[in-house]
């Protein structure tokens, strides 16, 4: 991985935790960049992004209060994408990962290629999110 990309993977990285980028916005920056996707761990506080030939770099997220609940319960999920997608009044990222681990999420795998996210609980419970279709 070279200095550039650890740059572009920090900058993405900040831009979420400050909500001043938003999810297509960093995955245009990681795909240019060559990434193919990364790892967010709620219960680890950390985030790894992946290049396609294994190499890997983990960054550091803001630790929780919110513990991940034991039960995955989907709907509360997809009701908390929703309102990522749709950038509802009030929304912030880490109001999104709050609600998403009340809801049992401990984390999320992003692909790039294929284009979705898989959200898994505690117990291997998951939940495939793909990316909306652009808007025409």
């Amino acid at each position: 991985m070279n200095a550039e990309q650890v740059a572009i993977a920090q900058d993405c990285h900040e831009g979420a935790e400050t909500d001043r980028m938003t999810f297509p916005q960093s995955v245009a920056k990681l795909t240019d960049a060559g990434f193919d996707g990364y790892l967010v761990d709620l219960r680890r506080a950390t985030r790894t992004f992946y290049l396609p030939d294994g190499e890997s770099l983990d960054l550091s997220t803001a630790k929780m209060a919110q513990n991940v609940a034991s039960r995955f319960d989907v709907e509360s999920i997809r009701a908390a994408i929703r309102e990522a997608q749709a950038l509802a009044p009030g929304y912030t990222y880490r109001g999104f990962c709050v609600k998403v681990a009340a809801a049992g999420c401990a984390g999320y795998l992003v692909s790039f290629p294929e284009r979705r996210v898989l959200y898994f609980g505690r117990t291997g419970e998951t939940h495939v999110e793909h990316f909306p279709r652009a808007q025409s």
